[in-house]
């Protein structure tokens, strides 16, 4: 079977905004070769962007409901901050952007063992792994069997522990009851699930600028009035499939990080737990203080459950090395990398640089 293509799949995509890849990035399509997801069409570039040898080789790995295209603005920022050139590996998982259309309910344990699949194929090595979202449990579980490919780490508003108890989770934020992110996930019809990414995406951070932008965002909507990334954010879920797979992971935001068990009408009963424990074994022996304790940076925007302190603190605990070196946006919230591109492109030179002088 042919590895990599260069034609699209079942993708609901018809358009993509023109900066959905970087200047000089070719579009290509990994299939799977093994798994539920097997023949399927994954979207990726590999690039190496500005002149000469690259210093670095960079993975950014999404979470839900994004797509690749959420690091556009990162990735420009990096490439004119870096004094030469630089390699970019990026992705779509099965269910978002230019990938094909997910066959069942997809969480972050199949996009982790169909993302191993393409690191392996590419032989990456000496990665600087960049996460956000359920892109956190997504990289680091494809990557946590084989840690020695990833020199240097970037997170932005994600976690891979169980979510504490304190103060806001999924099952309370922004809004306690039936408008809380978890809540949504099991009432909002599946037909209509396409306006929530592209609004939830551009939100400002607070409550009341939130319900204003979703106003607002409602009356753009109805009078076709959309930006090229609003549109494609929106898009790319218009199909019930899709739908229903990025749905099933603000299901788990209740459970964030403990492990999850499910249903799914084509593969029966699905469960992450063993993945889960196999990141929280080992991801502080690998990468930590008790392993080799990789140059890692964080950006977080803090109006997020993602981003409270209790949450910094396990990957502080789990990360020595992240002490003092990060940035905290209190004025921004879980999207960071959409608002703060220049921080998180700063993050990124600051740890290939450290990873490079080791």
């Amino acid at each position: 079977m042919t590895h990599v293509v260069s034609v699209r799949g079942n993708t609901p995509l018809d358009t993509v905004p023109p900066d959905y890849l970087p200047a000089g990035a070719e579009a290509r399509w990994y299939v799977l070769q093994a798994g539920p997801d097997a023949g399927k069409k994954l979207f990726f570039y590999d690039s190496v962007l500005g002149q000469g040898e690259p210093l670095a080789t960079v993975v950014f790995v999404h979470g839900n409901p994004e797509s690749s295209y959420t690091y556009r603005q990162a990735m420009d920022a990096m490439v004119s901050q870096f004094d030469g050139a630089v390699r970019v590996v990026a992705m779509d998982h099965i269910g978002f952007g230019l990938s094909d259309q997910a066959s069942f309910e997809m969480v972050d344990f199949h996009h982790a063992r169909n993302l191993r699949e393409l690191v392996e194929y590419l032989d990456l090595r000496d990665a600087t792994l960049v996460i956000h979202d359920w892109g956190g449990a997504i990289g680091v579980g494809a990557f946590i069997d084989m840690p020695e490919r990833v020199n240097a780490l970037v997170l932005m508003n994600t976690t891979v522990f169980p979510m504490p108890a304190d103060g806001f989770d999924y099952r309370n934020f922004p809004f306690p009851g039936f408008m809380a992110w978890n809540r949504l996930g099991h009432w909002w019809p599946a037909r209509w699930w396409r306006f929530i990414p592209p609004m939830v995406m551009f939100s400002p951070a607070g409550r009341f600028a939130f319900l204003r932008h979703s106003v607002s965002f409602a009356w753009r909507a109805l009078t076709r009035q959309l930006s090229a990334k609003e549109q494609m954010y929106r898009d790319m879920f218009r199909t019930r499939s899709n739908a229903l797979s990025s749905m099933r992971n603000v299901k788990q935001t209740g459970v964030w990080g403990h492990g999850y068990r499910y249903f799914d009408e084509t593969l029966g009963w699905q469960d992450n737990s063993e993945f889960y424990r196999n990141i929280h074994n080992k991801i502080s022996k690998v990468w930590g203080a008790g392993g080799r304790s990789i140059p890692a940076r964080a950006v977080w925007g803090l109006w997020d459950p993602c981003a409270k302190d209790s949450v910094r603190q396990q990957w502080l605990l789990a990360l020595p090395q992240l002490e003092g070196n990060y940035e905290l946006f209190p004025e921004r919230g879980h999207f960071v990398e959409e608002q703060e591109p220049e921080a998180v492109a700063r993050a990124i030179v600051n740890v290939v640089a450290e990873a490079t002088r080791e």
